[in-house]
Formats: C-alpha cells, sequence, structure tokens
C-alpha cells in the first residue's frame, strides 16, 4: 500500500454539515500562494458534464485568487474518449454566464481533449512489459506506450479539479485518473480499461488500491508539468470534505472519507432493480454507472433496469464498435480472444461492465443476471446489442418504491452511489 510523505491540505464538514464558501476559499488560499503563481501558465483539467462537483465554486475561487497574477489560466476539459463539449455547456459546467465567459474569464481560453487526434498527443515513454507484469498482479506481460494532451507540456503548473466516487474500472476514481484516461491518449487509455475488466466490476469497484490504480499512478508519475490536484468529495449538493496535495496524497485522504459518504451497504440482494439514470448521462456508454454501481447487489437470475426516457444513444463515439461487438461478459471474449483482440479494448471492457459477470462454455453463454434498458433506444438496438428492453411508458418508478422486503429496489439517482452486501457480493 503506497504511502505519501506529505499530507495534503484538508477540509472536512462536521458530521451531518457541508462546507462553507469560505472553507473553500480558505483550502485555495493554502494550497495556492499568490507568489508562487506569479507570471505562471496555469492550465486547469476539470471533469465534464457526467460528474457531479462544485467545479463552478473551485475555478471561480481559483481564478480570484491566482488568475490576476499569472500569465495564463486555462481550461482543459478530462473528457477521456467522451464527446467534447460546447462552450456553453464548459460555460454550464463552470457555473458561468455568457456575459461573464466575455467579460470577467474573457482571457481564460477552453479546450477540450482529443484522445484519438495523434497530434493533439505526445509521448511519455513506455511502461516496459516487466514492470506492467508487477503492476499488473501478473495479469499481463507487455509494453504500454503512454501519451497524453501535449498541452499539459505547455504550462508552467496542472490544477486538476474533480470528484471522488467508487469506480468500476480503478476502483475510485479521481487523482491521476483525471489525466489517464481524461486526458491520455488511447494506448494506456485501452490498456487499463481491458485490465479492470478482465479483473471484473466486482471485484474493482469500490476498492483502494487495485492494479489499475497502480497503473494509472505510474502513467501519471511521467508527466513532467508539477501537479496539484484538488480532489472532492460531494456529499448532494455540496462538498462533505476537499483535499489539495499531490494527485496521489489527496485522491489517498479523499477516498477514505467518499467510502463513507457514497457506499451503501444492504443485507440482502434484491431480484429487481430499477435503477434511474440522471440527465448528466445522455448516452449508454456514461449511463451504464447505473448498473455498475448497484451489480454487487444485484440476485443471481435477476433483472436490473436501467431507467432513463431521456438517453437515446449507445454511444456517439464508441456506437458504430459496440453495435459489431454487443454486450457480453468477460470469459466470452478472453475464450475467443482472437476474434477480438485487435478491437479497442476500451470498448471490450465497457460491454463487460455493462453486461456484468457471466460465463461462455462451450460456445453457450450464460449471464448471472439479466440488464434491461428502458430508455429511449429503439427495442430492435437494444436486442441487436444484446440487452433487454422495456417500453419505459410502461414503468411507473413509484410502483417499485418501499418495496425492498421483497427483493425490489428503487434507486432514484443512480450512478454514483456504490451497493454492496455486508457479506460481500456476486462473484
Amino acid at each position: 500500500m503506497p504511502t505519501h510523505a506529505v499530507a495534503p491540505f484538508a477540509r472536512l464538514a462536521a458530521p451531518g454539515k457541508l462546507l462553507a464558501d469560505s472553507e473553500v476559499e480558505s483550502l485555495v488560499a493554502d494550497a495556492c500562494p499568490e507568489s508562487d503563481y506569479r507570471g505562471k501558465k496555469v492550465l486547469l483539467i476539470i471533469p465534464d458534464h457526467t460528474r457531479t462537483a462544485p467545479v463552478g465554486l473551485l475555478f471561480k475561487t481559483l481564478f480570484e485568487r491566482i488568475g490576476g497574477v499569472t500569465a495564463a489560466f486555462d481550461i482543459l476539459t478530462a473528457l477521456g474518449t467522451h464527446a467534447p463539449m460546447s462552450e456553453e455547456a464548459i460555460c454550464a459546467r463552470l457555473e458561468i454566464t455568457a456575459d461573464e465567459r466575455s467579460g470577467r474569464y474573457g482571457r481564460v481560453r477552453f479546450f477540450n481533449h482529443e484522445w484519438d487526434n495523434p497530434a493533439a498527443l505526445q509521448g511519455l515513454g513506455v511502461i516496459p512489459a516487466e514492470e506492467i507484469r508487477t503492476l499488473s498482479d501478473g495479469m499481463f506481460s507487455m509494453d504500454v506506450p503512454v501519451t497524453v494532451n501535449r498541452r499539459v507540456d505547455e504550462y508552467d503548473q496542472i490544477v486538476i479539479v474533480g470528484p471522488v466516487f467508487p469506480h468500476e474500472v480503478v476502483g475510485f476514481s479521481g487523482g491521476n485518473k483525471y489525466l489517464f484516461p481524461g486526458v491520455s491518449g488511447p494506448e494506456v487509455l485501452n490498456f487499463f480499461h481491458w485490465l479492470g475488466a478482465v479483473i471484473t466490476t466486482v471485484g474493482v469497484i469500490g476498492k483502494k488500491w487495485t492494479p489499475v490504480r497502480r497503473v494509472v499512478d505510474r502513467a501519471g508519475a511521467m508527466v513532467r508539468t508539477p501537479k496539484l490536484c484538488f480532489a472532492l468529495v460531494v456529499s448532494g449538493g455540496g462538498l462533505a470534505a476537499a483535499f489539495a496535495g499531490t494527485p496521489e496524497s489527496a485522491w489517498d485522504a479523499a477516498v477514505d472519507v467518499s467510502a463513507r459518504h457514497h457506499i451503501v451497504w444492504k443485507d440482502r440482494p434484491f431480484h429487481t432493480i430499477l435503477s434511474c439514470a440522471p440527465s448528466m448521462y445522455d448516452e449508454l456508454w456514461v449511463g451504464a454507472k447505473c448498473m455498475y454501481k448497484l451489480e454487487p447487489v444485484l440476485a443471481e437470475g435477476g433483472e436490473l433496469i436501467i431507467y432513463a426516457p431521456h438517453l437515446k444513444d449507445v454511444s456517439v463515439v464508441h456506437g458504430r464498435v459496440i453495435a459489431q461487438v454487443g454486450y457480453h461478459c468477460r470469459d466470452y471474449f478472453l475464450k475467443q480472444w482472437d476474434r477480438f483482440k485487435d478491437l479497442p479494448w476500451g470498448v471490450l471492457a465497457h460491454s463487460t461492465h455493462v453486461y456484468g459477470l457471466g460465463t461462455y462454455e462451450g460456445g453457450v453463454e450464460r449471464a448471472r443476471a439479466r440488464v434491461t434498458l428502458a430508455t429511449g433506444i429503439p427495442e430492435a438496438e437494444c436486442r441487436a446489442v444484446n440487452l433487454g428492453y422495456r417500453d419505459w411508458r410502461s414503468i411507473r418508478t413509484e410502483d417499485h418504491a418501499g418495496r425492498e422486503s421483497e427483493g425490489i429496489l428503487l434507486v432514484p439517482k443512480a450512478g454514483e452511489t456504490l451497493f454492496r452486501l455486508r457479506e460481500g457480493g456476486p462473484g
């Protein structure tokens, strides 16, 4: 278990309370002395719209603190492989108006990460096969090239702002994950997503120290530009805690608080789960978090329904490959690896995360439980990618409320809170 010599700056709300804006301001003051930023070019890396966090508060506080003395103060959205954000959407993420954008924040430039544009990337080197063998606990032994958005090398200081939640690939999000895959190239991104898929979502999610986290932190260490990270623990509409330090130390401290706020423990599995996707999930690629966070409490043979009438697309960026592959369990791919090995490993990983645990024996695939879409995606498309379908109009969410004793669970806002069984989970 890694240790970090320098403890991060910290602000923790009292039980049942949230941090006041003044406490966030004092944290920024501690972490960002004005004199340290005078004349420097600062790149602020933020999450896109699919993560709940008061990013606007941090942006405005940081700009107020150091924006006036920096040579540059710019924004890079950590899209990973998500679709780019419009300027209007970035303003909404930063909680600023169009007038503020052209006025007070007119000098701030907005950039979207371009994971699939080689001209937007630069190589940092290779994590050698022998090291990958150690990092992955012997599951893989291969050279992994590491590329990152070239802008990270054009600034004097990177400042990462983002929340920490249980995560299906890495264990807990945040920290260096806003660099890899947030602003990384495809090679390392595809590798560690597939590494997480081989371990399985249930084997990774909500665990602090994982092989995937080791790979992410190893890649993060290859970024030469100094890094400061604000790791946020969100509760409702505010912050339960915030930490500022290196990506490793701030994340380390935030995970312990996130585990208390974002994991719900249940005494029994559920045969029916209605998992309601919030509007920030605008395609299944991200809306599938409504499956990931609930698979540990889904009973064998049960059904998890992703309820999202607003969701119309499987994936704008990756839809073609998903249509070709469909959704399947891990062993479906591992036992036919020659057939699938040349496809993007990140898409294969997503496929297994959505489908969940299962078996593939003698050419027959069996799911441990069923995943059904009650969305705006047509029935034919759902069936074609190997998922179930229900007409969302036939479902009344209130019919699923208050029925946990019957084995029916309603989650009105799914995707960021992990549900786990006290005595373990499936698998």
